[in-house]
This record gives structure tokens, sequence and C-alpha cells, in this order.
């Protein structure tokens, strides 16, 4: 569906409505204490026939408004409405000015807007089948059930710590007063760790204590909940594989070594995960309605002018291992 996404894209106007300005550069404080968070005070509301704004001789009502911001992108609307209500008032005033000078110089009846406003008319229009096939597809139950019964793994959940301690080339920074330790001596001192947590030691007092990785170590190791596809290779395959409440080998990973101690392990049922399967079959069913419709339609393309058609796609690879994702590490101050 690359291709058609590439073609369905926004309309310019639809842009120009949803610009907004590029965040303001933190502030920086050496204070220890909680800033008090600064709350805007909440935009006024008004009667939906309410003239909020008007552009030379045109007047726009509260609803006007707030219909041109249904059709602005959904992941800005929010903003438009709230916080972002006058930065988009200033784009819609930036817009209707440019549309009245426009219609001034009679550019409206040009052959090339004329043109222009036929193919944008289609291509919206083959977006709005587009977003009305995906929101109407819905796989059934049997094909939902088929897809859990296939991927039962990846809706398998681990809670775990671990204490991690780095060599040098690691990614993670070296704590304060800590020195580089080679690999041979971050692996000695892994082992030593983990000999010591066997023999009865605290893991939250040890992982604070001794793990290069501060963010977890400081909470006594505890990694949280994750499932597949958020750690890298090495340290998912022992996580999602050692017995629970069992102290793993000393784990290498680019970061260094890992102890790993898994406390819970269980898989997501079948009614826990349904809708989002069905999330994630959609594009796939739309994707195939699409083709249908392609299929079912008279195309005759002229290859002198076009060419020979494209060839088909190589099938995507099925070798082992995931794409990595890099693990908790310690954020910078």
């Amino acid at each position: 569906m690359k291709s058609l996404q590439l073609l369905l894209c926004l309309t310019p106007v639809a842009c120009l409505l949803a610009q907004t300005p590029p965040p303001s550069k933190p502030t920086v404080t050496l204070s220890t204490e909680t800033p008090a968070r600064a709350t805007a005070a909440p935009p006024a509301k008004v009667p939906p026939e309410t003239v909020v704004l008007t552009v030379g001789e045109e007047k726009i009502t509260a609803a006007d408004l707030d219909h041109l911001i249904d059709m602005i992108p959904e992941q800005v609307r929010n903003q438009a409405r709230t916080t972002g209500r006058r930065q988009f008032g200033d784009n819609v005033v930036r817009l209707k000015i440019m549309v009245q000078e426009a219609r001034r110089r009679k550019l409206e009846d040009t052959q090339a807007f004329k043109d222009q406003l036929a193919f944008q008319g289609e291509n919206l229009l083959a977006q709005m089948l587009y977003q009305n096939i995906l929101a109407t597809a819905k796989p059934d139950d049997a094909t939902t059930r088929a897809y859990y019964d296939e991927h039962k793994s990846d809706y398998v959940e681990v809670k775990a710590r671990h204490i991690l301690i780095r060599f040098k080339g690691s990614p993670v920074p070296l704590r304060a007063g800590e020195k580089e330790l080679t690999d041979e001596e971050a692996l000695a001192k892994a082992q030593d760790i983990r000999k010591k947590l066997a023999d009865g030691g605290d893991f939250d007092a040890i992982a604070k204590a001794e793990s290069d990785d501060v963010g977890s170590g400081s909470k006594g190791g505890d990694l949280g909940t994750f499932g597949h596809g958020r750690m890298v290779p090495a340290f998912e395959t022992v996580a999602f594989s050692i017995p629970v409440g069992q102290l793993s080998d000393p784990v290498k990973s680019q970061f260094g070594y890992h102890i790993i101690k898994v406390e819970t392990r269980q898989e997501k049922t079948y009614a826990e995960v349904r809708a989002d399967i069905e999330k994630k079959l959609q594009p796939e069913m739309a994707k195939k309605e699409v083709e249908a419709l392609r299929a079912a339609t008279p195309v005759v393309m002229d290859p002198n002018y076009f060419g020979p058609p494209a060839p088909p796609p190589a099938a995507p690879s099925l070798g082992p291992g995931r794409t990595p994702i890099q693990p908790p590490a310690p954020q910078p101050k």
C-alpha cells in the first residue's frame, strides 16, 4: 500500500492549517526541587454561531473553525483546539488573505487552477474511499483467532530485573568514580556478582550499588514488563527462556554483561489482544480490497509509453532474529 499512501497525501490546505511553531528550548535549572507546572488558562467556550474571526469582508464563526480543525491531521487537532488555538487562527488568517488575493487576481478562472482542483478532488475522493475501506474492514473471529494461535509468542510478557556491568566500548556512559573495565574484567565482575546473588545477596541492593544501567539500577534493576522485540536479541533470548525466579549466567550484549532475573512470565489471552489483532489485520484487508478493485477493473497501459511492468517484490527474509531494539540504558543527566 506504500504507493497508494504516497498518492493519497494531505492537501496543501490541510498542511498549511496544521503548521505549528517549533518547540521552545527547554530551560535549565540547578534546583533540586520540582518546579511547579505552569497551567495555561483554558480556552474560552463560546456559542457555535459566534463570529470569532473576520478577515476582510469574510466572517468566520466558532463552528466554522471547528469544522476546519476536523479536516487537519488527527495528531494536531487537540492542540489546535486548546494550546495551539491562536497559532491555528493565525494560519487561517494567512490562508484566507492569500485566497482573497488569488480571487482578486482571478486565478480561479485559469485552466491551471481548474486542472489542479480536479486532480486534488479525485485524490481526496480516493483517500476517503481508502479510509472507508479501512474503517469497515473487520476480520472475523476465525481469522483473528488463527492469527493469535500462530503468533502466541508475540503476546508473552516478561517482568524482569537485571544488573549491567559495562566494558570498554559500551555505549552506556561510565559512572562517576568507576574505572574502565576490559571485556575480561567485566565478565569476571559479573560472575562474582552472580555468585553473591546465588549465595543469598539482595538483588535490589546490589543492583543499586553495582549496575551500570543507572536508570534501572536506581530501582533495584527493575525493567518493568516487556514483550518480544523490545530488547536486543541476546538479552531477549535469555529473558524469554530461563525459568522464572532463576538467575541467568552473564549475558553479553553491546552494552556489557547482564545478569537477568525473570520475576513473572505470562501470556496474554485471546480476549485481551483480539482488538489489537483486528487493528493489525485491517491494513492488510484494506490492501487486498484495493487490489481486488484493481483486478476487477479493465486497465490497458501502453508499454511503449510506460515501459515494461515492474518485477514483483522480493519475498521478505525469514531468517532468525528480530530488528535489534536497544534495551533500557542510563539516560544522560
